[in-house]
């Protein structure tokens, strides 16, 4: 298969503007940041603070999170397996900055935003990729507060206050 060069270009300019996202401060994905360093502007982050979650609303969502977070998580690994594919082509750039498996990138890219948007639309916020550690904003005792689960945990037990973050939780 034969592409044009600017095909090339605009494909692995994509693919690095998403990769520096994705390793931004060593790690594989720029969600997994230290507590009190989300940015506000944060494409990822943004949502709709109106939504406010019961305990049991959050709960019907979990069977949902799993499946999205397992592809969250499957199409990272395959971000990561890639790199062995980008790093020469980025490395080169300066003389052809092409390979012909740019498109299968964006596609790999595509599918992961697709389903972190996915998960947004619902309202709930992805903090930690990895371990699939979400929020979701709760009102308790006169405040927005988070419920907060983790993949590896069957129910939501947890919640904490905003500016808590995870080493904040307490029992429900």
């Amino acid at each position: 298969m034969s592409e044009e060069p600017a095909e090339f270009t605009r494909l692995l300019q994509a693919a690095a503007k998403h990769w520096n996202i994705l390793t931004a401060g060593g790690g594989l994905c720029y969600l997994k940041q230290p507590a009190g360093s989300w940015r506000s502007d944060d494409p990822f982050l943004k949502h709709d603070m109106n939504k406010l979650f019961s305990v049991e609303e959050a709960t019907t969502l979990i069977p949902r999170l799993r499946t999205l977070l397992g592809r969250i998580q499957s199409e990272r690994q395959r971000m990561v397996d890639f790199k062995t594919v980008l790093d020469p082509a980025r490395d080169g750039h300066t003389k052809d900055w092409g390979t012909p498996r740019g498109g299968e990138y964006i596609e790999i890219l595509d599918s992961f935003q697709a389903a972190l948007k996915e998960i947004e639309d619902l309202g709930v916020l992805v903090k930690d990729l990895e371990a699939g550690l979400c929020d979701f904003p709760h009102w308790r005792e006169g405040r927005v507060v988070y419920l907060c689960w983790k993949l590896d945990e069957e129910k939501i037990e947890w919640w904490h206050d905003i500016d808590a973050g995870f080493a904040g939780r307490q029992p429900l």
